[in-house]
């Protein structure tokens, strides 16, 4: 019996065993099989979700190719998941005190269907500390890259990238495509043990950005704005801008303006100071351009340089009606003397000789017309044209008003000289870089192609003779003239200041002035165009001979030294 009763015992446990055991299986079998497609989306859900990023940022170069103007560092953001908040009322409250930002996007009417969600990004080493303080597990980190520009003073150049690393402007903007390549997909992985994020597969691979090489050499970058600015702390200037050229080639290899801002350090950034004030802003130079207009007026055959010019011996005389001032007074003196003592009234007596005339040779040396470089932003500047003259228009376009212009505008026109009247065009991209279609965006392709073409041009615009009597002038002036503190021993300076009325609300005020020096420096077949600029001192009786002269020799003694050429 009581075996009987032990075996059917024994019976009803497998029975219930059996059973159980089937119902494990037919449950593994509804979940591996039948419902295998559901619990894995939340098994994913989970532990894994996709994040679509550029690769690594390619970098920027200067000259060298060695030195970097931009590159990625690491910084770290902070990111919750909003469908798998475990604390939401520690999280809001701390969301909504320290990161309100982050509280309004998560709020549920935005953060539905939401997988992701950044807290903050590029985070300071105080907001770290703060997220890591208050131990909320719900926030997690992530590495991802951003960029650091090692040369600030090339900011404006090279510009910056938002916080996804999009290029905002500069060459950053300009060759965006170039630089970023193309996305990829990743998958990212929750462990389970330590509840850390971390990147475990690349879904789709992208394309690698392609390194930009610029003309720019970072030493000079560097060695000329800190001349610029010392300049304009010592006069306590509004602001000031310098620009070296390579006349042969076109090449920019420093371009700097001063207020410049920090790239590296954008909480208080003034976006005036983006600008590359030598391409985006134009003036009225002032005496600087005397060398323009004796060259038209030589190349017109109006006028010799040893023919004698009455200059009056006046500071200030009429002709047709018009009144001409000028700052020194001086008798009759021959026309070279004229452009070296930069002399108002002579040069309108001579300009009145050449007539509308010099309109043609203003827009020839590419005034009124933007030059073609590969930035954003450029403005062409403006020549009035002979149908808007006024008795008082040929005297101004003489000496430089009536005429705006940008300062690499300038430095073209000193170039052409220095080439023997060969123009160029200047270019900040290295030949290196080859840019692509997409990383000419923005540009326009017809001033691309025409920049590229003139730089191969070889038939000079002026005659050879012109061009030695006109450098002969820019000697002088050097030597003996208002730009005798731009003098550099042991080198050759072709040289011109000028300084310029400020116009404010329709009238010209003399204690505000804009100071110019331009001109080419030269030792055997090295050559160079510096320009340099002040605008608005704190003293209004200054001028360019005392401003801007002594900022050329200074820049041109840099540059030389660096370039191992004294």
């Amino acid at each position: 019996m009581n075996a009987h009763i032990s075996r059917s015992y024994c019976a009803l446990l497998f029975a219930i065993g059996i059973s159980f055991f089937t119902i494990i299986l037919v449950k593994l079998f509804w979940i591996q099989i039948i419902n295998h497609s559901f619990y894995l989306t939340c098994a994913e859900r989970q532990y894994f979700f996709t994040l679509t990023a550029y690769p690594p940022r390619a970098p920027i170069f200067d000259r060298t190719g060695t030195n970097y103007l931009a590159l990625n560092k690491e910084s770290l953001a902070a990111f919750i998941i909003p469908t798998e908040i475990e604390d939401r009322a520690a999280l809001e409250s701390f969301l909504k005190r320290h990161f309100p930002s982050a509280y309004e996007r998560l709020h549920p009417s935005s953060s539905l269907q939401k997988k992701f969600l950044y807290v903050a990004r590029r985070l300071t080493p105080e907001q770290k500390k703060l997220i890591e303080d208050a131990q909320l597990t719900d926030i997690h980190f992530l590495q991802e890259p951003s960029r650091f520009y090692p040369i600030p003073s090339a900011g404006a150049i090279v510009g910056i990238t938002d916080i996804d690393n999009n290029g905002l402007f500069g060459i950053e903007k300009k060759c965006d495509a170039q630089l970023k390549g193309t996305p990829h997909t990743i998958r990212i992985e929750k462990d389970a043990r330590s509840g850390h994020y971390i990147r475990v597969e690349t879904l789709d691979a992208g394309i690698s950005g392609k390194p930009v090489q610029l003309t720019i050499d970072a030493t000079l970058q560097f060695l000329a704005h800190e001349a610029v600015a010392q300049t304009v702390a010592k006069f306590g200037a509004k602001q000031g801008a310098a620009i070296i050229m390579d006349p042969v080639t076109g090449e920019i290899l420093a371009m700097v303006n001063v207020p410049s801002f920090d790239p590296n350090h954008l909480a208080k950034l003034d976006l005036a100071h983006t600008k590359v004030t030598a391409l985006t802003d134009t003036f009225e130079l002032g005496s600087v351009f005397k060398v323009f207009s004796a060259l038209a007026a030589l190349a017109e055959g109006v006028v010799t340089p040893d023919e004698l010019i009455d200059c009056k011996n006046t500071k200030t005389t009429f002709i047709d009606g018009r009144k001409i001032n000028t700052v020194l007074p001086h008798g009759i003196i021959p026309f070279k003397d004229v452009i070296a003592f930069s002399n108002n009234i002579g040069i309108a007596i001579v300009a009145k000789r050449v007539g509308d005339k010099i309109y043609s040779h203003y827009t020839q040396l590419g005034f009124g017309t933007s030059t073609g470089i590969e930035l954003m932003g450029e403005a062409p500047g403006f020549v009035n044209p002979p149908h808007n003259w006024s008795k008082q228009s040929i005297i101004s376009l003489s000496y430089g008003y009536e005429v705006t212009a940008t300062l690499m505008q300038l430095a073209c026109a000193f170039a052409l000289i220095a080439r023997d009247g060969v123009p160029v065009h200047p270019h900040i991209l290295s030949p290196v870089t080859q840019p692509s279609a997409a990383a000419l965006s923005g540009l326009r392709r017809d001033s691309y192609a025409e920049a590229s073409s003139h730089r191969r041009a070889t038939k000079p615009l002026y005659e050879a003779e012109t061009i030695a009597i006109i450098k002969e002038l820019l000697r002088r002036t050097s030597q003996y003239g208002t730009a005798k503190k731009a003098q550099v021993h042991g080198c050759t300076v072709m040289s011109k200041t000028g300084t310029a009325n400020m116009l404010i609300d329709g009238v010209y005020v003399d204690t505000k002035n804009r100071y110019t020096c331009a001109g080419i420096v030269q030792k055997g077949d090295y050559q160079r165009v510096i320009v340099t600029f002040v605008q608005e001192a704190a003293r209004g009786d200054l001028f360019a001979a005392t401003v801007t002269a002594p900022l050329f020799e200074e820049i041109a003694e840099r540059m030389l030294i660096h370039e191992k050429m004294i």
